[in-house]
């Protein structure tokens, strides 16, 4: 069941959903809702529809669309990041729509995942509007691993690879800390579930 990113709504189906951001939030719609509703009016909605030479415009950014979403569903990706690099990919993508929350700390200083680098960069797995503790997942088989690797970090059990350094739990003086909900996972297995909480701790 969606329910609606912007204004916490639900709905039965997608198809509902996709009318409502369509009708009540034409305005604030990020890059991938705009992708979702392409194509989609609604009489009652307020929006001009154009005429005229622009119809044939609005059909070639429809086309475009599609093959957008068909890149997307076959690599798994988004925004400008294509396939990630993990063991498990992503299936079925805008099938499910789920939350959860993260804190990564490297050597006492916190991600911020809510500054651009980090926003939508995979449809499977973002986050968006700014936000960076509240996670969205909407593909199914969606593994830590890869939802890291969607941010340029990379997990095992006992390493962690960010910014180019590795960090190894096996290092003198260095502890490793990859979890979720407060248990050790392995990250190329785990499929990220509804109200997740992801924990990734390097100490030093």
């Amino acid at each position: 069941m969606p329910d609606c990113r912007y204004c916490e709504a639900e709905f039965d189906d997608e198809d509902a959903y996709l009318d409502h951001l369509v009708a009540d939030h034409a305005d604030d719609l990020g890059t991938i809702d705009q992708r979702r509703v392409a194509g989609r009016t609604d009489d009652n909605s307020g929006l001009d529809v154009p005429t005229g030479p622009l119809v044939i415009g609005l059909v070639v950014l429809g086309g475009v669309a599609v093959i957008v979403a068909a890149w997307v569903t076959t690599t798994g990706g988004g925004g400008s990041t294509g396939s990630v690099d993990a063991a498990v990919q992503p299936t079925d993508l805008r099938t499910v729509h789920y939350h959860g929350t993260i804190e990564v700390v490297i050597a006492g200083d916190q991600v911020d995942f809510s500054r651009d680098r980090y926003q939508l960069q995979s449809e499977a797995f973002h986050f968006e509007g700014g936000g960076g503790t509240r996670w969205h997942v909407h593909a199914r088989q969606v593994t830590l691993e890869y939802a890291m690797a969607t941010l340029d970090i990379d997990v095992t059990t006992d390493t962690v690879t960010y910014d180019g350094t590795t960090y190894r739990d096996a290092d003198s003086g260095t502890d490793v800390t990859v979890a979720v909900n407060g248990e050790s996972v392995q990250p190329s297995e785990y499929v990220l579930q509804e109200g997740d909480r992801i924990t990734v701790r390097i100490e030093q």
